[in-house]
């Protein structure tokens, strides 16, 4: 059995790379076999990768969904995440989550949690505001 997802009118998601832009009505797809798959949601544009944190997450998010260039995405990771904690020491456990989730190849987990990085970095930001 595949994975069912239904779109709203007019929401995107990312199939195997590939964004698909659902129509004017409500639909249902089946997704058969095995391929990254973001709904509108999780993904994060360039432009809205404005933050370290969201440029972890872009980063994860490109590892995720273009495999053919992982080396590239793997190296900008990386040096997002040494500028990181060099500005928040504290984030360390959060991206050590993030990182195992990488060197396994679970990209979508180390999405999820790369979500919560953000969400660590907005907190810390609220708080010295």
């Amino acid at each position: 059995m595949g994975l069912k997802i239904t779109l709203k009118p007019g929401e995107r998601l990312i199939v195997g790379g590939a964004v698909v832009t659902n129509g004017a009505a409500r639909c249902s797809l089946m997704i058969e076999n095995r391929v990254p798959i973001l709904r509108e949601k999780e993904i994060l544009s360039p432009e809205a990768a404005h933050s370290p944190a969201r440029r972890i997450y872009f980063a994860v998010q490109l590892m995720y969904i273009d495999a053919d260039r992982l080396a590239e995405h793997h190296s900008a990771y990386w040096r997002q995440v040494r500028e990181f904690l060099e500005a928040a020491p504290s984030a360390l456990g959060i991206i050590e989550r993030v990182s195992n989730a990488i060197l396994v190849g679970d990209y979508y987990q180390a999405l999820k949690l790369a979500k919560k990085l953000i969400a660590y970095e907005e907190e810390i930001l609220a708080r010295a505001s």
